[in-house]
């Protein structure tokens, strides 16, 4: 739990609040000002003139919601004003910002007249592209909601009625498929008949809830005809006529029960009393209806989601806004309509089933998620959420027909994937190679969950045909226990195979004058490494991947032993490809040659650029070292100088210079100032190591400290495809590694 002093300091350290306004433009030189300002501004204003349209395309309007509030229902607070609700409409600007990369303003309304904000937001429509309305109480916020619908041509979206709905029915459809209930038949209890009790029950119907099996509780008791209560139009559809009363009456034998109101609604008693395989949604903020522990005290069989990130299955809202106004304003659409709330609804639960990366879980600190009644819908920080709820939600859009800009939806799921995590393109480019023309890839440590999941996307996604070698019983019963579907994955038992006897020979001819016996080659195909290695050197298989659960060494050693060189190549290296938002930086060595020569350290360099190229990059390699061009006479400098030499004497071609010390390689201002001879015009994206103390340093503290994802280490040099697995690789990284292997067999073949 965090303390008081903790949230104070959070808001208030440094520069107060929470958010800032940065350009995206550069404005650094009189050219620039000129360019931001008059009188270059001229241009795009005109061109919106006579195009209004235009707005999109020269403005930030595209990628600009406003948070507008008038404080009158703040985040379980209630009626707080404007000015102290402030602080929850910037959070709200930040998560629009992490999960989807939607710009926010937020705007507080010092109003309690619903058509004043009505007009405000009807003005800021030219500004805006969506207008997120927040924490304004009802039934206000229905007719506010309603009347911006039908009178502004952006999408208007009141995310404390819908968020909520979108998020609990995902969870709602797959507890479910769980508890194998049929929606059509479930009886449904609320308790809260506000703005999110009513956009759920709404949502509910939508999705197939029968009307007559809904009831609803407000703070009065269970909402019935002859009450003696004048009910508001919006609770009017929920009235029914009933002989419950109370809340504990209306949960007999019921299917569902969802809370949008207050703490301690619900007792252990009444969960008792409901049907079987009850689910409960007890979202009432920060104080659930009932607690987990005393829900699942009481019924074994409870499917349970609250409000809190510290129990199982959150409905948090940050799984639906930033990414539904992410899709809606890609295609600059008119409204958010049902259909494109119902597409939400979909994109999670189809989700849910999917197969969890390890960085989600670990970033919940737990080993594995997977679908079943503790995990029914997505963890917000799954970065795959924005990819198939946005590409849904603006589907939807364009299908509804209230999207102005017409997308293909299979290249605006790769746009979404690089707009977040814009380094990911660059791998996205080595998958697209790689599922062109499919190799089969071998895995010898088929008995590993991580590399059993990792299969399976390699399959499934049609990246490569993946062999994993081991007893078929057990990796059965493993894929069995992780829930892993293994079609596609082929299953071979190298100690049964046919095959051990010749690929015994074989490694025995390659090792019999170092000191190899046929006896000794006989017993070392009896491991799995050595196994699948000679798999690739027979042309079995096209390229191998081991590690994850053995050392460097227990994979490195027999590889060295069985795959020849290429021509021309005397050792092998090690890279690792860092990937920092929209950039890839190469480093090399960083795994294999402690102290490698002139002449080993061109040949690394060399290697290091082929990859570059199969990355799609252009490389630009910097030779480092502690001296700029000979201002350090020492021999490690002068080592560095002559590998240099040695490259452009093979290479002329390549953009390449040293010896040159860090920073010089990146700084091509500093390059141009001092080093104008140098051929390096660019900063450098490939960087060659004196030693591999440097270079082992170097990715490890990018990696650390800065938070570069390293995919690697890719063993270069080597005539057939081999790579060493990292111990902490998680499975998209063994994917990822699979991809190059992948690429790399293309490229040999």
């Amino acid at each position: 739990m965090i303390t008081k002093q903790q949230a104070l300091d959070y808001h208030s350290k440094g520069k107060p609040g929470k958010v800032e306004v940065n350009s995206t433009k550069p404005c650094r030189t009189q050219l620039d000002l000129s360019l931001a300002y008059t009188p270059g501004v001229a241009d795009p204003c005109m061109e919106i003139f006579h195009n209004p349209d235009d707005v999109y395309k020269y403005t930030a309007k595209g990628n600009l919601i406003a948070v507008v509030t008038n404080g009158t229902a703040v985040l379980g607070l209630g009626n707080i004003g404007p000015a102290a609700g402030k602080p929850v409409m910037e959070g709200k600007g930040v998560l629009f910002k992490r999960f989807a990369d939607v710009d926010v303003f937020d705007i507080e309304l010092n109003t309690l007249d619903s058509d004043e904000i009505i007009k405000c937001c009807q003005l800021l429509e030219p500004t805006f592209g969506g207008i997120n309305l927040e924490d304004i109480k009802g039934p206000e916020c229905f007719y506010i909601e309603e009347t911006l619908k039908k009178t502004m041509n952006i999408p208007v979206f009141h995310d404390d009625q819908h968020g909520t709905a979108i998020i609990s029915a995902a969870a709602l459809l797959n507890a479910l498929e769980i508890v194998k209930k049929d929606i059509n038949k479930i009886r449904v209890v609320f308790s809260g008949a506000g703005a999110a009790g009513i956009a759920c029950a709404k949502l509910y119907l939508s999705l197939g809830v029968n009307p007559d099996n809904v009831l609803m509780a407000d703070s009065k008791g269970i909402m019935y005809e002859g009450r003696g209560d004048e009910f508001n139009k919006y609770k009017m559809q929920f009235v029914r006529k009933t002989d419950c009363h109370t809340l504990a009456d209306a949960l007999k034998d019921a299917d569902v029960f969802v809370g949008v109101s207050v703490a301690n609604a619900v007792t252990q008693k009444m969960v008792k009393s409901m049907g079987r395989d009850p689910i409960i949604f007890a979202m009432a903020n920060p104080d659930p209806e009932i607690t987990y522990p005393d829900a699942v005290a009481a019924r074994k069989d409870v499917i349970m989601a609250t409000g809190r990130s510290d129990y199982p299955n959150q409905v948090n809202n940050v799984l639906g806004f930033p990414f539904i106004f992410r899709g809606a304003l890609d295609v600059h659409a008119t409204a958010i309509n049902e259909e494109m709330k119902i597409a939400a609804v979909n994109a999670l639960a189809s989700l849910a089933k999917e197969d969890v990366p390890d960085e989600v879980a670990r970033a919940y600190g737990v080993d594995h998620f997977k679908f079943g009644r503790e995990y029914i819908i997505p963890k917000p920080f799954d970065p795959r959420v924005l990819i198939w709820e946005s590409a849904a939600v603006a589907k939807a859009a364009m299908d509804s027909g209230v999207a102005q800009n017409i997308l293909d939806i299979e290249q605006y799921k790769h746009d979404l994937r690089r707009r977040v995590g814009k380094g990911r393109a660059i791998m996205d480019v080595v998958i697209d190679k790689a599922s062109k023309n499919l190799k089969k890839i071998v895995f010898p440590e088929g008995d590993s969950g991580r590399i059993l999941r990792a299969a399976h996307i390699l399959a499934h996604e049609q990246i490569a045909n993946p062999v994993v070698l081991g007893n078929p019983e057990k990796i059965n019963a493993i894929a069995l226990e992780h829930e892993i579907d293994m079609t596609g994955i082929e299953i071979l038992d190298y100690l049964k195979s046919d095959k051990r006897l010749t690929y015994s020979q074989k490694y025995f001819e390659k090792r019999q004058r170092r000191g190899m016996t046929l006896e000794r080659a006989e017993r070392r195909m009896k491991n799995r490494t050595y196994f699948g290695i000679m798999m690739l050197e027979k042309g079995d298989c096209d390229a191998v991947l081991s590690g994850v659960t053995a050392d460097y060494s227990a994979t490195i050693r027999p590889t060295l032993q069985i795959i020849d060189l290429k021509p021309n190549v005397t050792r092998v290296s090690g890279l690792f490809a860092m990937i920092h938002k929209d950039k890839v930086y190469m480093i090399a060595d960083t795994t294999v040659n402690i102290n490698p020569t002139a002449e080993e350290l061109a040949e690394i360099a060399l290697c290091s650029a082929n990859v570059a190229h199969a990355f799609n990059i252009k490389p630009r390699i910097a030779m480092l070292s502690f001296s700029n061009f000979g201002s350090v006479k020492h021999p490690q400098a002068e080592k560095v100088a002559l590998a240099t030499k040695i490259i452009k004497s093979k290479a002329p071609d390549l953009m390449i210079d040293g010896e040159m010390q860090a920073d010089t390689a990146l700084m091509p201002e500093l390059m141009k100032k001092y080093y104008p001879f140098s051929n390096l015009t660019d900063s450098a994206n490939v960087f060659i190591c004196p030693d591999l103390v440097s270079g082992n340093i170097a990715y490890k503290l990018l990696q650390r400290i800065a938070g570069l994802t390293a995919v690697g280490p890719i063993l270069l040099g080597l005539s057939k495809p081999v790579h060493v697995l990292h111990r902490a690789l998680d499975v998209n990284q063994i994917v990822d590694m699979a991809a190059i292997a992948a690429v790399d067999a293309q490229t040999n073949s």
